[in-house]
């Protein structure tokens, strides 16, 4: 099995401690000189990327397979006939087959970015179209502030700015998903909350043939969980951490602006885990450079509107390669930055209004944000009661034999 370890190349930069020993499993797609890293999200495996690897590469077979690569030569949907397009996916460290440190401090996405950067240099890769999905496109964020010049573009799939962005809106939707989630103790009910997370309510209740999407999807899901295993604790605490603690800085938003790349920022309206408000607002402050494409989905966009998200891909990789010009590649109008950068001196000096906005729109994102972590204070009670409530309840005789 294909592994890049991460250890000897980042000792240089100080990491030593949280990388030796780290191993990324990796898998390669297709042949051919345009190079595309995939960066999935949150307890999500390199798998999760097919549909895109199918639409990039023409194939879900990897590279290493040589018997099953050899009897399938389909094209891809980018018309690269004959392979053009070698993509690369792989596991955050943490889940599915790659290395799971036991310290949330190992964590965080600047060292997962480190991650990625040595399996570029692992494969050979100079240059590399960037992709990334959730968490993952944290990771890329982070990727592209750091080595700029590697990156041919940036995709940037259900995105938040990291911190309290991470948190979904709060209503009854969301809070019976969070307390299902941290009941889940099975594949079978695991699956049942994922699909609730990933998709939206229309799109599990359209029917295919004689079954909705969502039976269809449930077994797979099962079968997937069952599969890979249910993601340990040290692994979904980890990664929770490295989105919790994810922050962009001015000085990152500005490189990756004048890197001379363009940038997709690509959200499903209908996501309750990604706000799209927050993904606007990343797009916004990278103008002119990026465009925003904005789907019917919920957070598995890439699976729940596949052809639309495969399109923007293969679209950002023909305008890099076309040195696209940002006003004719950006979507957003020209008041998203520019007006608002002008106008920024006499927003200041009008102080009373100023400060009152801004103060409101502080004061509600620390009321959502305590609010949610009253919650989850609630239903971290709620879990240790029932379990200790378990260990103690005396064993039932008698009446209770049959």
């Amino acid at each position: 099995m294909p592994y890049c370890e991460v250890g000897s190349r980042q000792n240089a930069t100080g990491d030593a401690n949280l990388n030796n020993g780290i191993k990324i499993f990796y898998r390669t797609y297709g042949q051919g000189p345009t190079k595309v890293l995939l960066i999935i999200g949150l307890a999500g495996t390199h798998d999760s990327w097919g549909p895109q690897i199918q639409g990039l590469t023409g194939s879900v077979t990897p590279n290493d397979d040589d018997e099953r690569r050899a009897a399938d030569g389909s094209d891809n949907e980018a018309g690269f006939s004959g392979g053009g397009i070698e993509v690369c996916a792989f596991d955050n460290r943490g889940m599915g087959r790659s290395s799971v440190p036991t310290k949330k401090s190992e964590y965080t996405t600047k060292t997962m970015a480190k991650d990625a950067i040595a399996l570029m240099d692992h494969l050979g890769w100079r240059e590399a179209h960037v992709f990334g999905h959730s968490m993952g496109a944290m990771i890329a964020c982070k990727l592209a502030a750091m080595v700029p010049d590697r990156i041919l573009s940036l995709a940037l799939l259900n995105v938040t700015g990291g911190g309290f962005e991470c948190l979904p809106r709060l209503d009854r939707h969301t809070l019976s998903i969070a307390v299902r989630f941290l009941k889940a103790k099975t594949p079978e009910q695991r699956a049942a909350v994922d699909l609730d997370t990933h998709y939206s309510k229309g799109y599990l209740e359209e029917y295919v043939g004689s079954n909705t999407r969502r039976a269809i999807l449930y077994q797979e899901y099962v079968k997937g969980i069952s599969a890979t295993g249910m993601q340990s604790n040290h692994g979904f605490e980890g990664q929770v951490n490295a989105c919790w603690t994810h922050k962009m800085k001015q000085m990152e938003i500005e490189l990756i602006r004048s890197a001379g790349f363009r940038v997709s920022v690509i959200h499903g309206r209908h996501d309750v885990i990604a706000q799209i408000y927050y993904a606007r607002r990343l797009a916004e402050k990278l103008h002119p450079v990026a465009r925003m494409v904005d789907l019917p989905g919920g957070h598995l966009v890439s699976h729940e509107r596949t052809e639309e998200v495969n399109k923007a891909l293969i679209e950002l990789i023909k305008a890099s390669e076309a040195k696209t010009e940002p006003h004719d590649w950006t979507n957003l109008p020209e008041k998203s930055l520019g007006w608002m950068a002008t106008r920024m001196p006499l927003i200041r000096k009008r102080t009373d209004e100023g400060n009152c906005v801004s103060f409101m729109r502080n004061m509600f994102e620390k009321l959502h944000l305590y609010l949610l972590y009253l919650f989850g204070l609630f239903a971290l009670a709620f879990e240790n009661a029932r379990r200790t409530f378990r260990s103690i309840k005396p064993a039932r005789i008698g009446h209770s034999i049959t």
